[in-house]
C-alpha cells in the first residue's frame, strides 16, 4: 500500500484520522500501512523521534500551523482531505472572504454552489430580509421533512447569497456574509444530519470564517457548539468539552441562549465521558442561562428558535442516558417528548428511539419495543443514519438480555432496510 499514494490515503482508518484532525491517529496509521519507524517518521515531517512518540501517545498536541504543514507535506496528504480536515491551512489567513480562495469544503461542490460572479445589479435590504426569511421557512422544513429533500435547494440559495457580494455596498456588505454564514451552517447541519462528516466540518469551518468576518459572535459560537455536538455523534467526549469550552470564551458578546449551549455541550461530553458531577455542574448553569433568555427572546438569533425548557429537558435525558441513570433518562425524556411539538418530526423520531434505548436500560423490553417498532417508519423515511442506528442499538440491547422482543424489533428494522 506504502507505493500506491491513492490507496493509502483512501484506508478509512487513515482518512478519518486526517478528516478528525487526530495527529496521533495519523501518524500511527501512518506507520502501520507503510511500515516506518518512529525515526523514519520524524524524517519526513520535521520532527525528532521523542516528539513522534508524543503525539503518537497524546502527549502532546499538534497546535502549530508550521508543524500541521509539515506534517502535511512531509506524509503528501491529498488536498481533498486538506480541505475538509483543516481549520486553518498554512499561509491562509484564518479569515477567508467570499472570494472563496481559501480550503473549499470540496472542489466540485464548491464550483457548483459557491463559484462568485460579477453582478451589476445593486443589492438593497428588502430583498436581504425575504432571503432572511426564506432561510428561516426552509429551517423549519428540515425540522418536519429532514435534510435530504432541502440540500441541492440550499447550495444554491447560498449561490445566490454569494453572487449578491460584489453588488452590496456600506453595511449591506456586511449583512451579505453573514447571511452566507447562516447558510453555509445550515448546510453544515444538513450533511452533519446525513452524517457526511468532511463535509459538515468543512462547512461549519466556513461558517465560522464568514462569522467573524461580519463580527458574528453568536454565529461563530454556534459553530462550535455544532462541532462539538458533532464530535458527542462520534463519542470523542473530551474534543466535545474543548469546542463547547471554545465556543463559551473565543466569542464575546454572545446571547445567553447561545451561552446556555454551551454550557449544554459541554455537560454533554463530561457525561459521556462518565464524568457525572461536572455534568450535572454544567447542566444546571445551562438551566439557568436558559431560563434568563427566556425572558428576553428578542435578544436570541433567530436560528435558536428551537431551543427552550422542552429541549433542554430531553437533553438531560441524553445525558442520563449516558450516565447509565435509566429511569432518569426514561422519565425526562418522555416528559420532553410529549412538550415537542408534532412539527419536529426527525427530531421526535430521534428522541422516540432515545426513549426506546432508555426504557431498554432500565429492563422494560416490552415498552421498549413497542416505542421502538412505532418509531421505524418515520426513521426510515427522515431518520436515516442516527434515529436508524439507535433503533438498531435498541435492538441489540434487547437481543444481548435474551428478550424475544429484539427479534420482532429486527424483523421490524428489515422490512425498511
Amino acid at each position: 500500500m506504502g507505493d500506491d499514494p491513492g490507496a493509502l490515503w483512501s484506508h478509512p482508518q487513515l482518512a478519518a484520522a486526517v478528516l478528525s484532525e487526530d495527529w496521533g491517529a495519523v501518524f500511527r496509521a501512518y506507520r502501520k500501512l507503510t511500515g516506518l519507524s518512529q525515526s523514519r517518521l520524524g524524517e519526513r515531517v520535521g520532527l525528532v523521534q521523542p516528539d513522534v512518540s508524543d503525539i503518537e501517545r497524546g502527549r502532546r498536541r499538534v497546535t502549530s500551523v508550521e508543524v500541521r504543514q509539515r506534517i502535511v507535506e512531509g506524509l503528501g496528504i491529498p488536498s481533498r482531505l486538506q480541505a475538509a480536515a483543516a481549520p486553518m491551512a498554512a499561509g491562509k489567513a484564518p479569515v477567508a472572504s467570499l472570494t472563496l480562495s481559501g480550503p473549499a469544503p470540496d472542489e466540485d461542490l464548491l464550483a457548483r454552489v459557491t463559484s462568485v460572479v460579477d453582478s451589476a445589479h445593486r443589492v438593497d435590504a428588502a430583498t436581504l430580509d425575504w432571503l432572511d426569511g426564506l432561510l428561516a421557512a426552509h429551517r423549519r422544513a428540515e425540522d418536519r421533512i429532514g435534510a435530504r429533500p432541502l440540500v441541492d435547494v440550499m447550495r444554491q440559495q447560498l449561490r445566490t447569497v454569494v453572487d449578491m457580494y460584489s453588488g452590496a455596498r456600506g453595511p449591506l456588505v456586511d449583512r451579505v456574509v453573514r447571511l452566507a454564514s447562516e447558510h453555509a451552517q445550515f448546510l453544515a447541519w444538513m450533511a452533519q444530519d446525513q452524517d457526511d462528516t468532511a463535509t459538515a466540518l468543512a462547512w461549519y469551518d466556513r461558517s465560522h470564517e464568514w462569522a467573524l468576518e461580519a463580527g458574528d459572535a453568536n454565529m461563530a459560537a454556534t459553530t462550535l457548539n455544532m462541532k462539538a455536538h458533532m464530535a458527542w455523534s462520534k463519542g470523542r467526549a473530551t474534543r466535545c468539552v474543548r469546542l463547547a469550552e471554545a465556543a463559551r470564551w473565543s466569542a464575546s458578546g454572545t446571547s445567553l441562549g447561545v451561552q446556555g449551549m454551551a454550557a449544554q455541550m459541554a455537560a454533554r461530553g463530561y457525561a459521556l465521558n462518565g464524568e457525572a458531577d461536572d455534568a450535572r455542574r454544567l447542566l444546571d448553569e445551562a438551566q439557568r442561562l436558559i431560563s434568563r433568555a427566556s425572558e428576553h427572546p428578542e435578544d436570541e438569533p433567530v436560528w435558536m428558535y428551537f431551543y427552550g425548557e422542552t429541549w433542554f429537558t430531553l437533553q438531560r435525558g441524553m445525558a442520563a442516558m449516558h450516565l447509565r441513570n435509566w429511569r432518569v433518562a426514561v422519565d425526562h425524556i418522555a416528559v420532553g417528548l410529549d412538550a415537542l411539538p408534532d412539527e419536529y418530526r426527525r427530531d421526535k423520531t430521534w428522541f422516540r428511539a432515545c426513549l426506546a434505548h432508555a426504557l431498554a436500560g432500565a429492563g422494560e423490553s416490552a415498552q421498549a419495543a413497542s416505542v421502538a417498532m412505532a418509531s421505524v417508519p418515520d426513521a426510515a423515511a427522515v431518520g436515516r443514519p442516527h434515529s436508524w442506528n439507535e433503533l438498531h442499538t435498541t435492538a441489540a440491547m434487547l437481543l444481548r438480555r435474551g428478550a424475544k422482543e429484539g427479534r420482532q424489533l429486527v424483523a421490524a428494522l428489515r422490512e425498511y432496510d
